[in-house]
């Protein structure tokens, strides 16, 4: 249970950071956070850690008289003429952030015309990627990418999936039976991180915690070579403590 609230956490601090964002958008001169607190109708032990997330992520910028105006971030992806590649800059640069605070390659992924698709990752000579020896489409039912979005499909669109890729034995504890995958999948808390412990591949662990922007079904993940796999759960709730930002870029 303590996994589900952490993972629900980052979808309240975005519905809670847009309107901050909605009413700083309003207040050209600048806003104070006493008329934050007041308008918005948020606890200070809330709001403070928002508007540093805030800061860090570039969307507000804290003027030298101490009011909050809109930031960078915000205004690069407020315009509808670059919108496209603002939002590929600005979660770059999330990601990168990820990856450096939890000592883990990360992934961002979405579920598009029946496939599994990657499409973003961080990672770096201390965080390497996981080998992707065998294509993400094809292998949903051994990833955490791919398990923890078809958890957010219903079960025919699951049974549709795997129709149209064979469960193939990546390793020795890759699940191939259908039955089997589609219990889990159904027992599978919709919030709670996924955990690949050696599924996909031998000598790497992965984590994934779904992000769902409207319609969309998507996921943040983790990679980490075995050696640190003692670190994937604490890796896994910081990652999806750490999600808001990622679900912001995409809600704006």
């Amino acid at each position: 249970m303590a996994l589900q609230h952490q993972a629900r956490a980052p979808h309240d601090s975005v519905q809670s950071a847009l309107r901050v964002l909605e009413i700083v958008a309003r207040h050209d001169s600048g806003v104070t956070t006493v008329e934050l607190a007041r308008e918005t109708r948020l606890p200070a032990t809330r709001l403070a850690p928002l508007l540093r997330m805030l800061r860090r992520e570039e969307y507000v910028t804290r003027t030298a008289e101490g009011t909050y105006v809109a930031g960078a971030a915000l205004h690069r992806l407020g315009s509808a003429r670059h919108h496209d590649r603002a939002l590929r800059e600005q979660l770059r640069r999330t990601l990168d952030g990820l990856r450096d605070s939890i000592g883990a390659a990360v992934y961002l992924s979405r579920y598009a015309d029946g496939e599994v698709r990657v499409t973003d990752f961080a990672a770096g000579p201390g965080t390497p990627a996981v080998n992707e020896w065998v294509d993400f489409r094809s292998s949903a039912h051994a990833s955490a990418i791919g398990k923890s979005l078809l958890t957010q499909l219903d079960v025919d669109a699951r049974r549709d999936h795997l129709s149209r890729h064979k469960m193939a034995r990546l390793t020795a504890r890759t699940i191939t039976d259908e039955r089997v995958l589609l219990h889990r999948l159904a027992a599978q808390p919709a919030t709670a991180p996924v955990l690949d412990l050696q599924e996909y591949a031998v000598g790497t662990v992965c984590a994934a915690v779904p992000i769902t922007a409207g319609s969309s079904v998507g996921c943040l993940a983790l990679s980490l070579p075995v050696r640190h796999a003692h670190r994937l759960r604490e890796a896994a709730d910081t990652l999806s403590r750490r999600a808001a930002p990622v679900l912001l870029s995409l809600a704006i």
